[in-house]
C-alpha cells in the first residue's frame, strides 16, 4: 500500500475485493506498534454491521477505494475480535494465518508488536 496516505484518511473509504465486489467501508486502521505503519483496516459489512479485518500490506488505495487483494467470501469470514481494542499478538497471528501470510516476514511484526488502532488522540474512532 501506498506509504504516504495518513491512516486516518483511509476511515470511511469504500473497500472492494478482488474482483470489484463491494466488501463495505474502513472503520478503523491499526497501526504497527513498532513502526507506526498501517497494518490492518476493519472494514464495516453488510447487514449485521461487522467488522472485517484485513491486511493493508498488499491491499492498493485506486481512486479514492481500498482494493483489497482477497475474496469477499474469505474477507467476510476473517476472524471477528471487534473494533476499538489494542489486537493481541494472538489474534494477530489469526489473521496472518487466514490470510495465509507470513507473520515472520520482513515488516511484519505479529508479537510483541500487534497493531493499535489509529484515530485522532490516540482512542479508537466513532
Amino acid at each position: 500500500m501506498q506509504t504516504d496516505i495518513d491512516p486516518r484518511g483511509l476511515i470511511g473509504r469504500k473497500a472492494f475485493d478482488r474482483n470489484g465486489a463491494k466488501i463495505g467501508t474502513v472503520d478503523e486502521v491499526y497501526l504497527d506498534d513498532a513502526t507506526g505503519a498501517p497494518e490492518w483496516a476493519a472494514v464495516r459489512t453488510g447487514l449485521f454491521s461487522r467488522d472485517a479485518f484485513v491486511p493493508l500490506e498488499p491491499s492498493d488505495l485506486v481512486a479514492d477505494t481500498l482494493r483489497v487483494p482477497y475474496d469477499r467470501a474469505l474477507i467476510k469470514d476473517a476472524p471477528d475480535f471487534g473494533v476499538g481494542r489494542h489486537l493481541s499478538p494472538e489474534q494477530e497471528l489469526q489473521l496472518y494465518h487466514h490470510y495465509g501470510l507470513d507473520a515472520s516476514a520482513p515488516g511484519r511484526s505479529p508479537a510483541p508488536d500487534s497493531p493499535a488502532p489509529a484515530a485522532p488522540d490516540a482512542s479508537p474512532g466513532p
